[in-house]
């Protein structure tokens, strides 16, 4: 993992390394609703979405499942993910439901819409909201 810890202090990306928070229904499978969980272990990922994150996993990147999920269904998620292979380092389960998130952060934080199809990234200008001076 590229990632360097310390006595206890948060793990430091290496230069060139990203953190990828990516949520699972709609974005690498079906878009399986909580309410529907006997559906979660059948769905199939898309080939697209494995190959990719594996890719990025390969190249030291850090991947995090982030997903709406709750506790109840970690264990049927984890299985999930490794009977298809996907690698990863960590899930954070218990995502609020909906479409309107906005990460503050002292870093810089960028994000991709998953509109789909898993391809390469590549740099557009956009317009995002600041703080006011």
């Amino acid at each position: 993992m590229q990632l360097e810890h310390k006595d206890n202090v948060s793990p430091v990306l290496k230069d060139g390394i990203k953190n990828y928070l990516i949520d699972i229904d709609g974005t690498i499978t079906d878009d399986i609703p909580n309410e529907e969980p006997e559906r979660m272990a059948t769905c199939l990922p898309f080939p697209d979405a494995l190959e990719t994150i594996n890719k990025w996993y390969d190249e030291g990147h850090i991947i995090c499942f982030f997903t709406s999920r709750t506790e109840a269904h970690r264990e049927v998620t984890e299985q999930w993910l490794q009977k298809h292979g996907f690698r990863y380092h960590s899930i954070l389960m218990g995502k609020p439901r909906g479409g309107n998130y906005h990460w503050i952060d002292n870093h810089l934080v960028k994000a991709t819409r998953y509109n789909g199809k898993f391809t390469d990234l590549v740099d557009k200008e956009v317009v995002i909201q600041v703080f006011k001076d």
